[in-house]
């Protein structure tokens, strides 16, 4: 009897416990956030993510009264900014803003210190406008033009890092268009200095870095890595035009595993309305980027569907 009953006492205990934790989350998810938040840039400011992400930090801020900041945490490909984010509590003060290659690549290639279901995905809400981009008197202007050229002289490449989505699917076209480039390197920024200093041939960046380089017409473009031409350069091709690969680029919004679904859910309310403002708007006219909101059910689908997608690409460029 004293066995039953001290059973019945400890198994008391414990779901007291539970429904006072659970009361607790609930409780927090419902102020959420009452402490200030800080979202994650794991690169350099100034790209597309960078500037989004304020946007919606911004939001976040006037909507809740509580501050919300953006923290540029360079390195390592992107690595070491979302290392901090998988060290943080699930609590949703911490917030990483990261590309697809911080959930698949980076993971698949054993360059990060997280396993690939650390995060739990807010949101998807960029198409990221890649493109292979080069000065403007480069004897090739197409991706095909380019891989002639490459046969028979050194044409070096400038890219994010070798675990980096963009780099392998370059390497992935240039192997399927029949060339190698002669060198590569990884810059932790890719502008127009890259191609005008003599840095590199050819360089996978993004429009925005490009943005006075394309307007003074110094710099042309060989395809885009997107899922629709870009509408600031309808006349360029996609990738999957001229090389019949399908992969595109994306950035959203994660969490620490284990965070509240209604904190998860706010995050996303606040994030999907920023990204319809007007300053929003302009952005996408003058870079050409495609600025939209998938919530965290498709996102995770998204996720799970680039991060095979990454094997196959990481075994490829072997």
């Amino acid at each position: 009897m004293k066995k039953q009953i001290s059973f019945a006492l400890k198994a008391l205990a414990a779901s007291t416990l539970v429904i006072s934790t659970l009361a607790t989350t609930a409780t927090y998810a419902a102020n959420y956030p009452n402490r200030p938040v800080k979202f994650i840039v794991p690169f350099p400011p100034g790209d597309l993510e960078d500037v989004l992400t304020r946007v919606i930090a911004e939001k976040m801020s006037k909507e809740t009264g509580v501050p919300a900041t953006v923290v540029n945490k360079p390195g390592g490909g992107g690595v070491l900014g979302a290392t901090t984010v998988a060290q943080s509590r699930p609590d949703g003060s911490v917030i990483g803003s990261f590309v697809v290659d911080l959930v698949t690549s980076q993971v698949v290639g054993g360059n990060a210190p997280y396993a690939a279901d650390a995060f739990v995905p807010v949101g998807i809400f960029l198409d990221y406008p890649f493109v292979l981009a080069v000065k403007s008197d480069a004897p090739y202007s197409t991706l095909p033009e380019l891989a002639e050229y490459a046969k028979t002289h050194d044409v070096s490449l400038g890219h994010f890092g070798y675990e980096a989505t963009p780099t392998a699917v370059t390497f992935q076209a240039a192997k399927k268009l029949g060339f190698e480039f002669a060198s590569d390197s990884a810059f932790d920024a890719l502008d127009c200095s890259a191609l005008a200093n003599g840095d590199a041939d050819v360089i996978n960046t993004t429009t925005q870095q490009i943005l006075p380089c394309l307007d003074s017409k110094d710099v042309k473009v060989l395809t885009s890595f997107t899922y629709q031409r870009l509408s600031i350069l309808p006349d360029v091709p996609t990738l999957n035009e001229v090389a019949g690969i399908s992969q595109t680029l994306w950035n959203g919004l994660f969490v620490k595993k284990g965070t509240p679904q209604p904190i998860i859910d706010k995050i996303a309310e606040i994030a999907e309305t920023a990204l319809q403002s007007p300053d929003v708007l302009k952005l996408q006219e003058n870079t050409g980027a495609s600025v939209y909101w998938t919530n965290s059910k498709n996102a995770q689908k998204l996720i799970e569907l680039d991060f095979e997608n990454a094997k196959k690409l990481v075994a490829e460029n072997k």
